[in-house]
């Protein structure tokens, strides 16, 4: 019924900078909230950052002063902008949505970020 789907992966060097993308689509009304999780391999996946439709954020710990997330409502699109990239941020990113009609909760296929010299 939504479809999310990431772009913007890939491989970086520590210290390094990357930018992830979502666009939303199909049967949407409005999006509630657009948010970014990860999971590494072995490891349980975890809230890496959201965004509501009135512009209310939040952030791991883990990634604050280093992650910027920002959306553009026209385009049902969510960026993740990601700086200052450690090894430890190695994961698969997904998108996620609560979006109307229904409150519907969506995720993405993912997108594999991995930083390494």
């Amino acid at each position: 019924q939504v479809q999310l789907v990431e772009s913007g992966g890939g491989l970086v060097q520590p210290g390094g900078s990357l930018r992830l993308s979502c666009v939303a689509s199909g049967n949407i009304v409005t999006i509630n909230t657009m948010g970014w999780y990860r999971q590494a391999p072995g490891k349980q996946r975890e809230l890496v950052a959201t965004i509501t439709s009135r512009g209310q954020i939040n952030y791991a710990d883990s990634v604050k002063g280093r992650f910027t997330i920002s959306r553009d409502n026209a385009k049902n699109t969510v960026y993740l902008q990601m700086n200052s990239l450690k090894p430890e941020d190695t994961a698969v990113y997904y998108c996620h949505t609560f979006s109307s009609p229904g409150y519907r909760q969506s995720w993405g296929q993912g997108t594999q970020l991995t930083v390494s010299s």
